[in-house]
């Protein structure tokens, strides 16, 4: 039997009894819209486009980061400890050579977090995108090391990559990802 609330209300009409809500899971809430992906021409189009950027970044990216500069050989060192080469640009007296430094090491790592997720699906999701850049750039970083004259081997500029990785990923490389991707539903 239902139990009336006290007050006036409750002399007029009962209470209605609670009836259980069907349970939902997160991809049948209301709030949830269905994701689609692109048609299949345009997901083509798209992984295609975005293959032909990964491979003009990585022209651009090899001859940016390999190429020979013996005129600042003696001004290179090699950096194994996090924050060193970061503490050195921001007391550098221009503040313009800082920003410089910094802010092309990390623009250099967004293409990385827009293009993987959408070229490699296998590869998306934050910890996969930034394992992958931290890898590639750490290859890059070695080969400067140990190949190109003028270049060295700097572990900031590793983490400044994988920083802007994260940035293009969370920005954009996720939603491109997921339009051009289907999601594989799960049992």
């Amino acid at each position: 039997m239902a139990r009336a609330a006290s007050g006036p209300r409750s002399l007029l009409r009962p209470r209605a009894a609670k009836t259980p809500r069907p349970r939902t899971t997160k991809a049948e809430g209301p709030d949830r819209r269905e994701r689609r992906p692109l048609p299949l021409p345009l997901r083509l189009l798209a992984t295609a486009c975005a293959f032909v950027f990964m491979v003009a970044f990585a022209v651009v990216l090899a001859r940016l980061t390999l190429n020979p500069s013996p005129a600042s050989e003696a001004l290179t060192h090699t950096n194994m400890h996090p924050g060193r080469s970061l503490q050195a640009y921001l007391d550098q007296p221009a503040l313009r050579d800082a920003v410089k430094q910094i802010g092309g090491n990390i623009l250099l790592g967004v293409p990385f977090g827009v293009l993987v997720p959408v070229v490699a699906p296998r590869t998306r999701g934050l910890l996969r995108v930034l394992l992958l850049t931290a890898v590639v750039m750490l290859l890059v970083e070695f080969a400067q090391g140990a190949l190109v004259t003028g270049r060295a081997f700097d572990i900031d500029d590793v983490i400044l990559n994988s920083t802007g990785a994260l940035i293009g990923y969370l920005l954009l490389g996720r939603r491109m990802s997921r339009a051009v991707h289907a999601r594989k539903p799960r049992d």
